[in-house]
């Protein structure tokens, strides 16, 4: 889930519709020459691999060779490569979080990608945007998540749902009574509490020139960013939310009020749109709100991506397997099978896609968020910010004594751990 503002979706032109003639495994006849006979291994996400089930089929066809897929937690796949990799046991195409990037590319673990400025502008630029590292390409977009809001239909109507988070304050003060709640977030974490802060002018690195993060201009404890945190200490000082929604179990408790329907609305992601479907709640799904200043909130743009293993000895043919599963085409079927949103620009505006709640909420959101940085240094904004959040949902320090003291530890840290860049 860990899990750019001027991110938007457009539809693509005629002369990159032409290039995805380009994307299928006609790509390379030289490749499809010499790769007879071999096999390449994909990991897929848990519970995923019927998305690409048709793609692999074709791929093998096309270029007799045997595609494995092997499912394994795609935040985790990583891990595994670090160990499996060098041993020979690794794959050649893998899945990963957008924000684990920079490390893998630092630790030698992914492959550099050569492909067409025509493949890389079927995505969306943010998502684009989360596998480059030193304006190098490492990976291909599969599909994109934001933080939306949901809202049970049972408590509260869509028409009666308040514009920004200020009013959803005065809401929850109407309807909180210690065991019913209003609006709910996690925002004793900074995944969620970025959304308010960043609305307000805080930023978690800021950029070059090139748009290259910044990691010694950090800004989780400007001016903008206390006033984020002022405005979210206020739910939690004046009773809004419950004190068990802080914490690791933050999480298990908010969802749970939810789907007991003792809370009017959250701030959660897609991946809960089957969970709270099974739990049979009349829910809804939107953007977030916007902020009294009149910036919607924004949010973490999460990417999921197919990426070349740096130990493949087939690195030529799994980068074209990557770009095949990546392309439109197969992106729409793997939507159709998953349920996740795609990056592809164009098919924001397919049918299937814009008739589901949660993909246009999504669709929405993702035109005032920004990707998780994925540059290494961001290890060392997690826990430092959150435990200041911490101290604020508490009460234990106010907004800017926490964020200094998270800055601080953070630049300490970057600097004893990423010092030789």
């Amino acid at each position: 889930m860990k899990m750019a503002k001027k991110c938007s979706v457009f539809m693509l032109c005629a002369a990159v519709s032409l290039s995805l003639a380009a994307c299928g495994p006609k790509e390379s006849s030289s490749a499809k020459s010499s790769s007879k006979g071999s096999e390449l291994v994909v990991w897929e996400d848990k519970e995923k691999s019927i998305g690409i089930k048709d793609a692999v089929a074709a791929f093998e066809k096309e270029h007799d060779v045997k595609v494995k897929v092997v499912e394994k937690p795609y935040a985790k796949q990583i891990e595994d490569l670090r160990m499996d990799g060098p041993a020979g046991t690794g794959p050649d195409v893998l899945t990963m979080p957008g924000d684990q990037i920079g490390t893998a590319v630092t630790e030698g673990l992914l492959k550099e990608l050569h492909v067409k400025k025509g493949v890389q502008s079927l995505y969306t630029d943010a998502s684009i945007q989360s596998q480059m590292v030193d304006q190098k390409l490492y990976g291909l977009p599969k599909a994109v998540e934001t933080t939306v809001l949901f809202y049970n239909k049972d408590l509260i109507s869509e028409k009666e749902l308040p514009k920004t988070l200020e009013e959803w304050y005065d809401y929850s003060k109407k309807t909180a009574d210690g065991s019913k709640f209003g609006f709910l977030a996690l925002f004793d974490q900074i995944y969620y509490a970025e959304s308010v802060m960043s609305g307000y002018g805080g930023y978690i690195f800021g950029k070059d020139k090139d748009g290259s993060y910044n990691p010694s201009d950090i800004g989780i404890n400007n001016e903008g960013a206390v006033k984020g945190a002022a405005l979210i200490q206020k739910f939690y000082k004046d009773g809004l939310f419950p004190a068990g929604i802080i914490g690791e179990q933050g999480i298990n408790v908010l969802e749970s009020l939810f789907t007991e329907g003792k809370a009017a609305a959250i701030i959660s992601g897609p991946w809960n749109v089957e969970a709270f479907s099974k739990a049979g709640i009349n829910y809804g799904i939107t953007k977030l709100p916007k902020l009294e200043n009149g910036e919607n909130m924004s949010s973490f743009i999460g990417v999921k991506s197919y990426n070349v293993s740096a130990f493949s000895k087939n690195a030529e043919l799994a980068q074209e397997l990557a770009v095949f599963l990546a392309n439109e085409k197969n992106s729409k079927t793997r939507y159709e099978e998953t349920k996740e949103v795609p990056a592809v620009k164009s098919l924001a505006n397919d049918p299937a896609i814009k008739k589901s709640e949660a993909a246009r909420a999504v669709t929405e959101q993702s035109r005032f968020s920004e990707p998780t940085p994925n540059i290494p240094e961001m290890n060392e904004i997690w826990t430092p910010a959150d435990s200041a959040l911490q101290t604020v949902a508490t009460g234990k320090a106010d907004p800017k004594q926490a964020l200094d003291q998270a800055a601080e530890t953070a630049k300490g840290q970057i600097k004893a751990k990423h010092s030789g860049k």
